[in-house]
C-alpha cells in the first residue's frame, strides 16, 4: 500500500525525517540539496516520482530564508517531475508572526509564504502549531493543522507533583494554556505582558494564584526567551515553588540559550520540529519530545485518505 508513497527532506531537520520513516517502515526517499559557490540553491531528485504521492518535510527554520527557498525548489523539481500529489510538511512555519498587519505599509508575510507553496506546486499542506489559526486560510489548497498538545500532555501527566498552575504568557495564548489546564485539571494563570519593541517584552502583572505551585508557562514557540525569562522572573516573585516551559517550536535565536540558563526555569519542554543546536542540548535544561509519531500518522492517514481530525486534540 505505500509502493506509491514517497517521503523527502531537505536539511533543515534530517533527524525527525529519519524518526519519521522508521515509523512508517518506509526508507528516506534520495535527493540532492546543495549550493552554489554564490548561495543558490540546487536540487536534484535521485529516484523516479512520476505518479507517486510525494511529501517533503522540511521545517523553515533558522536560517529561515535557506529553508524556505530548498522547500519551494524541491516542490517545483516534484511537480515537474510528474509527482501526482506533493505534500509540503512543514513542522514549523517560518514568518507565522507576521500573519496580519500591525501598522501601516507592512506586509502580510504569512500570506506571501502560502502563496509561494501554493504556486510552487504543493496541493496540500501540513503543519504544527500555527502561529495563529487564520493563517491556514491563506492557502488555497487542503491544510491539516495539527497540535503538540497530545506529546506535550503526556510528557505532563507523568512528570509533574504537587499543586500546579498553567500559565499563560500573554492574553493570546490564554486559549492554549485553559485547554491543556482543562485537560490536567489543575490551575489557570495569565501574565499581563507589556511589549516595548520587537522581541522585547516585560511581565507587569499575574492574574491567578501561583502562591506555593509549580507553574508553567505554556506558549506556541520560544524565539529569543525575552518574554519567557521575565514571565519566570514574575512568576517567582509572586511566590511560585519552581518554574517550567512548555513550547512546541524551540527557535532559540540570538541571547536565547544564556538568557535561559540564567533564568529561575528549571525546565524547557520543547518538540523536535525543530532542530536544536549543540548549545542549546548541552544547557542541561531543555527536555526535547518527538513529534514523529504525530507527524507519521498524518502521513500515513493522507496517504490513505483516511480522517485526521482524531490527531487534531
Amino acid at each position: 500500500m505505500f509502493n506509491k508513497l514517497k517521503v523527502f527532506t531537505g536539511s533543515s531537520n534530517p533527524l525527525l525525517v529519519e524518526e519519521i520513516c522508521h515509523y512508517l517502515h518506509l526508507p528516506l526517499s534520495q535527493a540532492v540539496v546543495r549550493r552554489f559557490s554564490d548561495g543558490e540553491v540546487f536540487v536534484e531528485l535521485g529516484e523516479n516520482v512520476r505518479g507517486a504521492d510525494v511529501f517533503v518535510i522540511q521545517s523553515t527554520s533558522p536560517p529561515v530564508n535557506d529553508h524556505l527557498m530548498e522547500l519551494l525548489i524541491m516542490i517545483d523539481a516534484f511537480r515537474r517531475a510528474s509527482a501526482r500529489r506533493i505534500t509540503a510538511v512543514v513542522p514549523y512555519y517560518g514568518y507565522a508572526r507576521q500573519d496580519r498587519k500591525v501598522a501601516p505599509r507592512v506586509p502580510i508575510s504569512a500570506k506571501l509564504v502560502a502563496d509561494l507553496i501554493s504556486t510552487a506546486g504543493a496541493g496540500r499542506v501540513l503543519s504544527l502549531d500555527l502561529h495563529a489559526a487564520q493563517i491556514g486560510g491563506f492557502f488555497n489548497i487542503p491544510v491539516d493543522h495539527l497540535f503538540a498538545a497530545p506529546v506535550i500532555l503526556e510528557y505532563l501527566r507523568k512528570n509533574i507533583e504537587g499543586d500546579t498552575v498553567m500559565v499563560s504568557p500573554d492574553a493570546g495564548g490564554v486559549e492554549r494554556a485553559r485547554a491543556i489546564a482543562k485537560r490536567l485539571q489543575v490551575g489557570l494563570a495569565i501574565i499581563d505582558k507589556r511589549r516595548e519593541a520587537a522581541n522585547v517584552a516585560k511581565a507587569m502583572n499575574i492574574i491567578g494564584d501561583v502562591q506555593g505551585k509549580l507553574a508553567v508557562v505554556i506558549d506556541d514557540m520560544i524565539d529569543t526567551a525575552g518574554t519567557l525569562t521575565e514571565a519566570a522572573r514574575a512568576l517567582i516573585g509572586q511566590g511560585a515553588r519552581e518554574v517550567w516551559a512548555c513550547a512546541t517550536h524551540a527557535v532559540l535565536s540570538g541571547p536565547a540559550i544564556g538568557r535561559i540558563k540564567e533564568s529561575p526555569i528549571s525546565r524547557v519542554v520543547v518538540t523536535n520540529s525543530i532542530n536544536q543546536s549543540e548549545e542549546a542540548k548541552a544547557s542541561g535544561k531543555i527536555v526535547e519530545l518527538s513529534v514523529a509519531r504525530l507527524l507519521g500518522e498524518a502521513v500515513r492517514r493522507i496517504h490513505m485518505e483516511d480522517s485526521v481530525s482524531s490527531l487534531f486534540v
